[in-house]
């Protein structure tokens, strides 16, 4: 642990800005907590960082600190309407990276128009949950190595997983729990799958992912026909999805399925 002091202009103490963990750090005034840094690295390997203050000169004092000893390039996320925490990570040197669209998706099938989407022919729709674990580590595999030798893994949206001891290489493939995908069927393989992040009150749809000999077959239509189903069902009326501006595909999809873009993130680099 260490601490480094400096005046806040919060009031009239000075605050301290004290290293509690390898990648975490408060920012302490008057022994009270009015900030927090933290850092990790995600499974496409690049470091993310953030910081949450109340006051604009805490956040430069973390920014000044956790900056000091991080390596680059480095990442962060924020939400595009905030524009006071995009302007203080402007501040300390960021810039916009690119723009991931956060969508709202109908369930019903007959706002998403995919009441009559049915699978190609010898291609069976595996619901959420019912997935062989083996097959779909093995797909999951093949669709990242894919999406790395075209636009880069980095641009897919990121999973929601617990985040990784960075000192132990993780398998990206070893975190794939079944639970949370349906997938597409032919023959004895998986062709396609669907990752649903179970968020309370409203699911996220944090993949859509297509095997790359098998695209322009209706497969994800017919995935999104399936999952989108079930959970109108079940009584969800929508479904969250995050969208990057240059997946003209995946925009193109979810647009005609009805998604309303509500909202934007940015991600921001310090390089």
């Amino acid at each position: 642990m260490n601490s480094v002091p400096s005046h806040s202009g919060t009031g009239e103490h000075t605050v301290v800005i004290t290293r509690v963990a390898e990648r975490q750090w408060h920012a302490l005034e008057d022994d009270r907590v009015v900030g927090r840094g933290e850092a990790w690295r995600r499974l496409d390997g690049r470091l993310f960082a953030s910081i949450d203050s109340w006051h604009g000169a805490v956040f430069d004092q973390l920014a000044d600190v956790m900056l000091a000893g991080l390596p680059r390039p480095l990442y962060t996320m924020a939400d595009e309407a905030d524009v006071d925490l995009t302007s203080h990570w402007e501040r300390v040197g960021f810039t916009a990276r690119h723009r991931e669209w956060v969508c709202l998706v109908p369930t019903d099938p007959r706002a998403t128009g995919l009441d009559s989407a049915q699978p190609p022919s010898g291609v069976t729709i595996v619901p959420l949950g019912e997935a062989e674990e083996g097959p779909l580590r093995q797909l999951d595999r093949t669709i990242r190595d894919e999406v790395e030798a075209s636009v880069g893994w980095q641009e897919m949206p990121a999973e929601v997983l617990r985040r990784p001891d960075d000192a132990a290489p993780v398998d990206p493939s070893k975190l794939v729990d079944p639970s949370k995908y349906a997938v597409a069927a032919l023959a004895d393989h998986y062709v396609g799958l669907i990752r649903v992040a179970p968020v309370p009150r409203q699911p996220r749809l944090g993949l859509v992912a297509v095997r790359a000999d098998q695209h322009r077959r209706g497969i994800a239509h017919a995935m999104l026909a399936q999952v989108l189903g079930s959970l109108h069902q079940s009584g969800i009326q929508t479904v969250s999805a995050e969208v990057s501006e240059s997946n003209e595909a995946a925009l193109a999809l979810f647009d005609g399925i009805g998604a309303q873009r509500v909202n934007s993130n940015l991600e921001l680099v310090l390089r």
